[in-house]
């Protein structure tokens, strides 16, 4: 199943980020390495949000992420939630639906 991790980042996100930027990424590979996140990235120009694709049987491991980030520990993430991605075209989709 997959689910969206979404933050919405602080206004002085992108000025406060580098200090907490190798944590981050250290977590973020980790779950990567487990298989449970896909992707993520930060979302906007200049960002104002970010998204964290998780692959994974339950909300509770994207939600334990985001409890465990650096970024949501020290403010820089003001607002989270995941929502269950009900995924149906595509060759990674969870649920393909093709129509004949």
């Amino acid at each position: 199943m997959h689910f969206l991790l979404i933050y919405d980042t602080a206004p002085d996100y992108l000025t406060r980020r580098a200090e907490f930027r190798s944590s981050h990424l250290a977590l973020a590979w980790q779950a990567a390495e487990r298989g449970e996140l896909l992707l993520g990235g930060a979302v906007g120009e200049p960002a104002d949000s970010a998204l964290l694709l998780f692959c994974c049987a339950s909300a509770n491991i994207p939600a334990a992420f985001a409890k465990a980030d650096p970024y949501v520990v020290n403010g820089l993430v003001t607002r989270w939630q995941v929502k269950p991605w009900h995924t149906v075209v595509g060759d990674g989709s969870a649920n393909p639906v093709k129509l004949d």
